[in-house]
């Protein structure tokens, strides 16, 4: 049993949030994260925060906080909307244009370059099932945006025209794991977070980020210790320049045993020795 007074000692010497991606980072392209619990359930026991920041729904959030067992606030929609709150003290601050205004932006866009670009809602069940491996009402809760609109990504000689349309529309296009991503210009992971320290009072609190896309450069840009959790196949491309830099820190394997692996060596640094000595072994399971 740890003693009380010594974890609220370190919470109160430096607030530390640790800001991650979902998909792709935490998950597994099958969803799955089991390597990562030991270490969710250790941050919990000794107060340290874990903020999901995702391209996700709110409602999708919900399952997973309520799966990971975890409390504290989170960033949907790749910086969309950020939330907090538990039950009826539970709030939304929408950071951007609603989607009803998104989705007739993306006809124009379309227009403008002269290509279909087709909205995840849009896509039938089966389809989106085979683009994401969600399914049932999983596949709902994904449709369901309120601050973004995913679309299929447009052909590898288009994306450079649909970002540039995009800006003179005063939107943004982010490119995900999967999908591409319509927001408000401005709208990021990293302006969110921001947002979030402000509408917390947090300015001085100590971000470690974790993400593994080009949608989540924003984030690491804004953390103060940033790791890039790479692919089966080794780290995204875009990303690998930054790593080769030494701007940002490349986890040791893919997914939950990478992400388990860089959170517990940065985190057992911070916290007194006492505490760091509770922490679970770090995942073992990588090649």
């Amino acid at each position: 049993m740890l003693n009380k007074a010594v974890v609220n000692e370190v919470v109160n010497e430096g607030q530390v949030w640790v800001v991650t991606d979902l998909d792709g980072t935490l998950l597994d392209h099958h969803y799955c994260w089991d390597a990562a619990k030991p270490t969710l359930a250790w941050l919990k026991q000794v107060g340290i925060v874990v903020i999901p920041c995702t391209s996700k729904t709110a409602e999708e959030v919900e399952r997973f906080r309520i799966d990971a067992n975890l409390d504290g606030p989170f960033i949907v929609e790749n910086g969309g909307a950020i939330h907090g709150g538990i039950g009826a003290e539970a709030w939304e601050q929408g950071l951007g244009r609603p989607h009803a205004e998104l989705r007739h932006k993306l006809h124009a866009l379309s227009h403008q370059v002269g290509h279909p670009l087709a909205a995840l809602e849009d896509l039938s069940s089966d389809q989106v099932t085979e683009l994401t491996g969600l399914r049932g009402e999983a596949v709902l809760l994904a449709q369901r945006r309120r601050w973004s609109v995913p679309f299929l990504n447009p052909p590898a000689p288009l994306r450079e025209t649909v970002e540039q349309e995009a800006i003179q529309l005063g939107l943004t296009v982010v490119q995900g794991n999967r999908m591409s991503h319509l927001l408000q210009a401005g709208t990021s992971k990293g302006a969110a977070l921001a947002a979030l320290k402000q509408r917390l009072n947090q300015a001085d609190v100590h971000v470690l980020a974790l993400g593994d896309s080009p949608n989540d450069l924003p984030l690491l840009e804004a953390g103060d210790h940033s790791v890039v959790v790479p692919g089966e196949h080794g780290p995204h491309p875009r990303l690998q320049s930054w790593v080769n830099e030494g701007r940002f820190v490349l986890a040791p394997a893919a997914h939950a045993a990478g992400w388990a692996h860089s959170v517990l060596a940065h985190i057992k640094a911070r916290v007194t020795p006492e505490l760091a000595a509770t922490a679970p072994e770090p995942p073992r399971d990588w090649p």
